[in-house]
């Protein structure tokens, strides 16, 4: 990994969030890769619920104050970093008081998903791309964990697709196992498509289960790593009938050399 520069994006994140599968391997690849001799960047969504003084997050000015247009509004982009000292890895935040100021992740106290999810998806993966413009910072292999990050595999190949400092970016995608049940808005596909990306490209979209809006990620992606050890059969079905590069799930204690291996002679043949 000498040298590769590897842009994770999450929807979670260890020490920010509490440990599950897709926040701890969200942890665990890039201290991988950063003991690797790789250089990283790590996104998450700035949620209500992360301690702000506890974890010493700040804002970055240089990189905020941009408007980013969510289905026709004017939506303020703010950017916050933060450490995790033991490893010497920084974090950015994507941050919006109308998105993320709210004291939850996804669902509301009766665990009902919030109905701004979609919209929330939408800001995560435009923001991202945008701040990592605005760094001008070139990824070699962008790792996508997570459901509320499985909009960008889509806005990077759809939305971005002349952008040259993504032309060379791989995308893999980690695909865990379910993680919500019901469905995001049912305008989600309308939403998106008011970004010039076709309806035709995200049809499955109609229906914004978990299950779909993960094989619209999948379709988009160069590579899958099944992250977990049960993924829904719609999904493992719909990952066998694409000729991509797919790694098998391996156990967070044993990931490290398979990960590294999969990414120098699968993703950057």
């Amino acid at each position: 990994m000498n040298g590769k520069k590897i842009l994770f994006v999450s929807s979670e994140l260890v020490p920010y969030l509490p440990e599950n599968e897709v926040s701890l391997m969200s942890y665990e690849a890039p201290r991988m890769v950063n003991s690797n001799g790789g250089q990283i960047r790590i996104f998450m969504p700035r949620y209500g619920n992360i301690n702000e003084r506890r974890h010493q997050l700040h804002e970055v000015i240089r990189l905020s104050g941009m408007n980013l247009v969510i289905n026709d509004m004017d939506m303020p982009l703010i950017i916050k970093v933060a450490s995790i000292p033991k490893e010497r890895i920084q974090v950015y935040f994507i941050d919006n008081e109308e998105y993320f100021k709210r004291k939850a992740t996804f669902t509301d106290k009766q665990g009902v998903l919030f109905p701004d999810n979609d919209q929330r998806a939408i800001f995560f993966a435009k923001g991202v791309m945008e701040t990592v413009k605005k760094l001008n910072w070139s990824p070699d292999i962008i790792h996508v964990h997570g459901w509320m990050a499985s909009l960008l595999p889509l806005y990077l190949k759809k939305y971005y697709a002349d952008e040259p400092l993504f032309g060379d970016s791989k995308i893999v995608l980690s695909v865990y196992g379910k993680t919500f049940d019901g469905t995001l808005d049912s305008e989600m596909i309308k939403k998106i498509a008011f970004d010039g990306i076709p309806e035709e490209a995200i049809s499955s979209l109609a229906e914004p289960t978990y299950n779909n809006l993960l094989k619209v990620a999948v379709d988009y992606a160069d590579a899958i790593i099944l992250a977990s050890e049960e993924i829904p059969e719609e999904l493992e079905n719909h990952i066998s009938n694409q000729e991509k590069p797919v790694l098998p799930y391996v156990p967070v204690q044993e990931f490290e050399e398979a990960y590294a291996n999969f990414y120098n002679t699968e993703v950057l043949k």
